[in-house]
């Protein structure tokens, strides 16, 4: 099976950010011969703050997916946290992705099922890897016909993740496509102070080692300024990196 890369910022910030990082996902598509899915979040809903930056919400936030879709021609992904969401949702991406805390809301994955596009499930903090056969068996009696897992790591103290890469192996019995989210695996949740906290310098090496335990696909979210960042900028990858770390890894 080919290796699936999906890549873009954790939040739509502007029309700008996104055809930046569009741009450069485009002429690494054409360099290495991939077909990287572009991610970005219209909403984030579950932020640390009240007070944190979310994204420009659901209409004008599709509407500049639309856009990149449009003028790059790249599939695109996008996660929702309410089931009235799916529907709008699913007329614009390709894949609708179900954020890790919200992975066994039978109604969300319901919802995102009936759209037709692929659904791609995060694996809960609190949950293992041969946990997700119910959220994969909700969404495919559902309807839906192609589901993906994805590995972000465990919970096991405060403000930190641990990854243990034997849910990779696990999770691929139950479906083949099996994504390791490189970046929110070195999140240190809550730990600045509001926001969220991160160890960039372990994506490749979580990539890398995801790899050797049969990972079908490696998640990026990539920024040019990850320190200006509005969301989850201390775990992100410089867009300037992303394409060297793929040659890595093909």
């Amino acid at each position: 099976m080919q290796p699936l890369f999906i890549a873009g910022p954790c939040v739509i910030e502007s029309a700008e950010l996104l055809a930046n990082v569009a741009t450069t996902i485009s002429d690494i598509n054409k360099r290495l011969g991939t077909d990287i899915i572009f991610k970005a979040s219209f909403d984030k809903a579950n932020r640390t703050s009240i007070h944190s930056f979310r994204g420009p919400g659901l209409e004008k936030g599709l509407q500049m997916l639309a856009d990149i879709k449009q003028q790059f021609g790249l599939k695109i992904l996008t996660d929702i946290h309410e089931s009235c969401q799916a529907e709008a949702v699913g007329q614009v991406v390709d894949v609708i992705q179900i954020p890790a805390f919200l992975c066994r809301q039978t109604d969300l994955l319901v919802s995102a099922a009936k759209t037709g596009c692929t659904v791609n499930i995060k694996k809960a903090q609190f949950l293992s890897g041969k946990d997700m056969v119910y959220p994969v068996e909700k969404a495919r009696e559902a309807g839906a016909k192609d589901v993906w897992l994805t590995e972000r790591g465990n919970m096991y103290g405060y403000n930190n993740l641990v990854v243990d890469f034997r849910n990779i192996s696990d999770m691929l019995e139950i479906t083949p496509r099996v994504v390791m989210d490189c970046t929110h695996s070195v999140q240190r949740p809550g730990s600045a102070q509001g926001s969220t906290g991160g160890d960039r310098e372990f994506v490749p090496a979580m990539a890398k080692a995801a790899k050797a335990f049969g990972a079908t696909g490696y998640f990026f979210e990539v920024h040019p300024d990850p320190e200006k960042a509005k969301s989850d900028g201390p775990n992100m990858l410089y867009l300037k990196d992303l394409g060297p770390l793929l040659r890595d890894i093909l």
